[in-house]
């Protein structure tokens, strides 16, 4: 039977699984093989990257406790794939308050956070002085919170207005108490891609200039991939070898981050023929492939709940990704695009979720140290989830549980292997 099953690979498959199992890096090439990879072939990559996996990381299953705050959705880049910006006329443009924001702070602090994640649009009335006032406000109240904002497009802006030189500007941020930088603002490191997706956002040059200088002075970053629209798996594999070429020289990102293309709402897809979104076997095939050709020098490999839902994020985690991402509370960029997987996934749902795929649950900060390891359930805190009421389906007389007799329920059983 086992030989049954492996002659029924490709040979090309095998020889590249073969090598990046065996610790041999793989090439731009090899990704691409992998990236067209289905039936059998497709499997054994699946099985591959979890191996790989679990000899980078083991079988834990971090996630971060955090909330997301965008402080505006005005913005005049003009994204083909934004569903979230508007212009500054319209009825839903909003920018946040410094009471507004330091709300969103408590909430998330009362829930357990450890982060906030801080985003917005390219306002045109904002500038290196707005991003440096959001910082010193916050952690004036918060000192403790670690703030991962401004993606590269947010950075190019507030440089170009700030007339400092890129790396004095970036400290100058770090120095009011930025933590990290989300890697966003990536989408396809091709200005072939971009100049379709975006023409007026950020080159990839200038993307990877402002990565490298914040790494340089150890302000580290996320990197992120989006897929699922108008790319060809080489421009993926191009992508993924310019990031592995950058951590092999900065050692500054914390980790990777596939994001599939959401369609419903944008003009990428209804107006200019991008595909609608990847389907599950590229979702997978994206997850595997990024931990191969990665390792090792990109180990913690995230999945994006929020844009494939917990159950194919569940797959994803048994096909080499180990990081199930941010509770993030608040959610407005890929629910404006049409995402329909919700805002907020609470810690105590994850848990549950992890130890669904016999793995352990390990609550972790920004840059993945360990905070939390939850091997044993009844070590689990209480929920500081707000109380919500559950509305009850079914006969009017059971709906207030007067009628519901109380039963004595078998006490699960959960395994870790």
């Amino acid at each position: 039977m086992l030989e049954r099953l492996s002659a029924s690979l490709t040979p090309e498959v095998g020889t590249v699984l073969d090598a990046a199992l065996s610790g041999r890096e793989i090439s731009t090439a090899d990704a691409v093989t992998l990236l067209k990879t289905d039936g059998p072939d497709l499997h054994a990559l699946l099985q591959a990257a979890d191996l790989a996996r679990y000899e980078d990381v083991g079988d834990d299953i971090t996630y971060v406790v955090c909330r997301n705050i965008n402080f505006t959705n005005v913005c005049y880049v003009g994204c083909s794939f934004c569903g979230f910006a508007r212009h500054a006329d319209e009825a839903d443009a909003y920018d946040r308050t410094d009471e507004e924001m330091l709300a969103k702070c408590a909430d998330a602090v009362a829930r357990g956070a450890t982060e906030v994640c801080i985003q917005g649009g390219i306002h045109p009335q904002r500038d290196h002085n707005h991003y440096h006032h959001i910082l010193k406000t916050i952690k004036a109240v918060y000192p403790d919170l670690h703030i991962h904002a401004f993606s590269p497009e947010e950075m190019d802006h507030g440089h170009k207005k700030s007339g400092m030189p890129l790396t004095e500007y970036l400290q100058w941020l770090v120095d009011a108490g930025l933590g990290t930088m989300p890697g966003t603002a990536a989408e396809i490191l091709d200005d072939d891609v971009r100049n379709v997706l975006s023409p007026n956002k950020l080159k990839t040059d200038r993307w990877v200039e402002i990565v490298r200088a914040a790494h340089s002075i150890g302000l580290r970053s996320t990197s992120t991939l989006m897929y699922g629209h108008i790319e060809s798996p080489q421009h993926i594999a191009n992508h993924l070898d310019l990031l592995r070429g950058i951590q092999k020289d900065t050692g500054g990102f914390t980790e990777f981050v596939p994001l599939g293309f959401i369609h419903e709402k944008n003009t990428l897809y209804n107006f200019m023929g991008a595909r609608a979104g990847a389907t599950t076997n590229e979702d997978l095939r994206m997850v595997a492939v990024s931990r191969l050709f990665l390792r090792p020098w990109i180990t913690n490999i995230q999945v994006s709940w929020v844009k494939m839902g917990i159950k194919l994020g569940q797959r994803a985690l048994c096909s080499g990704a180990n990081d199930f991402g941010g509770t993030l509370m608040e959610e407005s960029i890929s629910r404006e695009s049409g995402s329909d997987h919700g805002e907020n996934t609470p810690a105590e749902d994850f848990r549950r979720y992890v130890r669904e795929i016999d793995r352990t649950p390990v609550e972790r900060s920004t840059v993945y140290k360990v905070l939390r390891r939850f091997k044993d359930p009844s070590d689990d805190p209480p929920s500081l989830e707000p109380q919500t009421r559950v509305d009850i389906a079914g006969p009017e007389r059971f709906r207030d549980g007067s009628r519901v007799r109380e039963v004595n329920l078998p006490t699960p059983v959960l395994t870790n292997h």
